[in-house]
């Protein structure tokens, strides 16, 4: 299976691994250096050679960084993994700090008094580092670019990925790279531009119609690519990954190039060059500046393009997740068969796994399922491992949050399951997450709000009782790519307005530490709303996902005439969407489970 339940870091080999660093950081002179989890891509998702992060600490999360100083080594982490990190690290070597709330140049302040930090200019943005760099300013502290003294301590880090590059076929694409590469062209040539760095590998993927393997569960290759103001483009990565037919259909005006070439080829470009601030690594515009050529900041091209999906996308995200939805249907109906106590947490995931393997269809999973029962639903991005794994035991709740990496589309689901009686409080926290979802999903709004004017929406339910959630309510999902993409989300920080084809999660939660997780997810696209009213300009959403939700956890009564009627009109969807493609027996059960609250 795709799957593994391993545990990929033991938290009793950070205290020597912690010294050992220490002891090189001394060597060379500095206090303190920062290990984030990522690459020299910038992507959140990152292979096997690049988990810095996890090696050093034991921390497994998707994002977070460490920052070691002489007496202490802070691992900052987001309210996703602040469960999560206390079972993963030395807490006797290493302290959990609470970010964003805590600022890492704060931090840093209150807990050195004296010396240079290093930092691998390769592994953080331009902005990451100007915002650490003005905390420190008049402190006597000073940001150094070093080589990674990491990778310096680590003797047997993994070789880089070699996957395999294949071509993304134009008819599901819905456009070609020509065009693309000519409508990106024009906008360099009317910012008066010679050329975009492109660092973001969904963005070369998109942007050249590539897809690869070079990461786990997200079909993307590693390279940077110079985009020019002619619409030619340059491809560093590793030539061993591309077959003759991938080559040729890249064309004439794309030219690949080993990745080795990428820095001397930055030195010969003729500004303006564009950079992205925010995404493309600081050492970008440090070779830029040395070899004296002219950076401006600037987005990357392909970012907004990009997660503005075309009709052809939509299209391809549309089916991908009714067959999706009909392995979820098939697998809740397995799961509802089988007699408590019965199951694991590991077994939930592999008969998952099979549901959506006998579509015939699946190119891998697009995320590792979460399957936690119980007190394991509460840690938000909970991996089951066979050290981990629970039994799902009697009377409590399930959360399952899982998705598909199809080649139409990318699918990202999430169902809290009944298993047995979990009690009236379970059932009421549910169905206040069940009506944030609802409100998302009946929201009109005017043209040009963003994902921070929506996000409370969600919150609401839960805010009327001194509730919430420490997560983002949504975040954007890719096309066949990766299922967390920018710039859009839905989140109280996230201020890039929604635009028609931009593709979301809608993923509100609840969670108590040491008892239960509650978790509901649909996947969104914004749409051009009809007129009503005064005829006002407004965008909606369309939802994608379409299974049931588990009416034994709805609490009828808190539900409002509204929210009743769209829950029901929703289960009918279900129905009439995924019958014809249902097993006789899984027929039976969504017409059951469809019935009207």
């Amino acid at each position: 299976m795709f799957q593994t339940f391993d545990s990929p870091a033991n938290p009793a080999q950070g205290p020597a691994r912690l010294a050992a660093l220490r002891a090189k950081l001394a060597a060379e002179g500095l206090a303190g250096f920062i290990i984030p989890r990522s690459d020299v891509h910038q992507g959140e998702y990152v292979a096997a050679r690049d988990e810095r992060l996890q090696w050093l600490t034991g921390f497994t999360g998707s994002a977070g960084f460490c920052i070691v100083l002489p007496d202490v080594a802070g691992v900052f982490i987001d309210g996703r993994y602040r469960t999560q990190v206390k079972g993963q690290v030395d807490l006797a070597h290493y302290t959990p700090v609470p970010w964003p709330e805590v600022k890492p140049g704060d931090w840093i302040r209150d807990h050195l008094a004296a010396g240079a930090v290093g930092f691998d200019p390769w592994l953080h943005s331009a902005d990451e580092v100007a915002r650490i760099e003005a905390a420190l300013e008049g402190a006597g502290l000073d940001l150094r670019p070093v080589a990674n003294m990491v990778d310096a301590i680590w003797p047997d880090q993994p070789p880089a990925p070699m996957g395999r590059a294949f071509a993304h076929p134009e008819a599901i694409a819905g456009e070609s790279s020509a065009a693309k590469r000519a409508r990106l062209a024009e906008g360099l040539r009317k910012a008066g531009q010679t050329a975009a760095v492109i660092t973001l590998p969904d963005s070369l993927c998109w942007l050249l119609n590539l897809r690869g393997a070079d990461v786990p569960r997200n079909p993307i290759l590693h390279g940077f690519a110079i985009l020019h103001d002619d619409a030619r483009v340059t491809l560093f990565a590793e030539g061993a990954k591309f077959d003759e037919a991938t080559l040729a259909t890249l064309g004439p005006h794309v030219t690949l190039r080993p990745p080795a070439a990428f820095v001397p080829a930055l030195h010969t470009l003729q500004g303006p060059v564009r950079v992205d601030k925010g995404t493309a690594p600081i050492a970008v515009r440090l070779e830029l500046e040395d070899a004296g050529v002219a950076a401006v900041w600037g987005d990357d091209p392909c970012r907004l393009p990009k997660a503005k999906k075309n009709a052809a996308e939509i299209a391809g995200m549309r089916e991908a997740h009714l067959r999706d939805g009909a392995a979820m249907v098939e697998f809740l109906c397995w799961l509802d068969a089988q007699p408590q106590g019965s199951l694991t947490e590991i077994s939930v995931v592999r008969s998952l796994e099979g549901f959506r393997r006998a579509t015939n269809a699946l190119h891998d999973i697009s995320f590792d399922t979460i399957s936690g029962s119980g007190p394991n639903g509460a840690i938000m991005h909970y991996r089951v491992t066979e050290e981990s794994n629970r039994a799902v035991g009697r009377d409590e709740l399930l959360l399952v949050d899982s998705g598909a990496q199809y080649l139409d589309g990318t699918t990202d689901i999430t169902r809290t399951i009944a298993m047995g009686d979990p009690g009236d409080f379970a059932r009421a926290c549910y169905t206040r997450v069940l009506r944030g979802l609802v409100a998302i999903s009946r929201a009109r709004w005017p043209r040009g709000l963003s994902g921070r004017d929506l996000d409370p929406l969600a919150r609401f339910p839960l805010w009327v009782e001194g509730m919430d959630f420490d997560h983002g309510t949504g975040h954007g999902v890719g096309a066949f790519l990766s299922v967390h993409e920018g710039p859009q989300r839905l989140s109280r920080i996230n201020e890039v307005p929604f635009e028609p084809g931009m593709i979301l999660s809608n993923e509100p939660g609840y969670y108590r530490e040491g008892e239960f997780g509650i978790r509901l997810e649909n996947l969104i696209v914004v749409e051009e709303a009809a007129k009503k009213g005064d005829g006002r300009d407004q965008l909606a959403f369309e939802t994608l996902t379409f299974v049931p939700f588990d009416r034994r956890l709805v609490v009828s009564a808190m539900l409002s005439g509204e929210e009743r009627d769209w829950l029901n009109a929703y289960h009918a969807e279900v129905l009439e969407k995924l019958g014809a493609r249902l097993s006789a027996k899984a027929l039976e059960w969504c017409r059951a489970a469809c019935a009207e609250v």
